[in-house]
């Protein structure tokens, strides 16, 4: 996985719909009981970092225009509680996976995104998990978010990848596009073994996408505390990650 650390689009590496859930005050309340020591807090001072990944395969195209557009409200919304440095991380065609360099703002991020079209290729779930890895042991992440449809890989490999994700106290918010059970299998399983979130949408419900998006962000900005306080406003988003969110 390389970085790429100029404006330009990143440079090659080597490396449906379900409604959406409310929780019950008793739930949030569970959920916060059991998530007092789910994360530190980001230190005073500097921003949260979140690696934003994204399934960039041709079946995808749809949903990464729909993310272009939604970014923008991910930093508004975690600047709102501190800022957020974000780091776009995709693959795509014949074993095609990137990164780009960390950026701060929405308008850079959106420049990275509009520069890349989705082509065909299986999934490389595997290198994401390990590249989130090896950023946190350079300098904390806060969350992965991984957007995506398909799983085209051993849930085996990918849990032992999950499973070292968690350890550095990582948490994977896995959003699955569609109804495949596997997929679903899957990325329950990366959630778990990461102390993450598992939420499912469709290509109709930009909204609520866009709900989580902005409620992952806040999460990577300000840890449980700011994603609480965001439930407390009623945001879906934001409740559905707080009844999702594991201890």
């Amino acid at each position: 996985m390389g970085n790429d650390r100029s404006d330009r689009a990143p440079a090659p590496a080597d490396v449906r719909k379900e409604p959406a859930q409310t929780a019950s005050r008793s739930e949030v309340d569970a959920f916060l009981a059991r998530a007092r020591n789910l994360a530190p807090p980001v230190e005073p001072g500097r921003h949260g970092r979140l690696v934003f990944a994204l399934d960039a395969t041709m079946s995808r195209q749809p949903t990464w225009d729909t993310a272009c557009r939604l970014q923008a409200d991910m930093f508004r919304e975690a600047g709102t509680v501190g800022g957020l440095d974000v780091q776009l991380v995709y693959y795509r065609g014949f074993s095609e996976c990137r990164a780009s360099r960390w950026v701060g703002n929405a308008a850079l991020l959106a420049n990275l995104m509009t520069r890349i079209d989705c082509r065909g290729g299986h999934t490389q779930i595997g290198k994401v998990l390990a590249h989130a890895r090896g950023e946190t042991q350079k300098v904390k992440v806060q969350a992965l978010v991984f957007v995506g449809d398909a799983m085209e890989e051993s849930i085996d490999d990918l849990a032992a990848k999950a499973g070292e994700l968690g350890l550095l106290g990582v948490p994977a918010f896995m959003f699955q596009e569609g109804r495949d059970p596997e997929v679903e299998r899957a990325f329950r399983e990366i959630a778990r073994l990461t102390r993450g979130v598992y939420c499912r949408f469709d290509q109709g419900s930009a909204h609520e996408l866009g709900e989580l998006l902005r409620a992952a962000a806040v999460y990577a900005a300000g840890g449980v505390k700011a994603l609480s306080d965001l439930s407390a406003r009623r945001q879906p988003g934001a409740i559905r990650l707080l009844q999702q969110l594991k201890s």
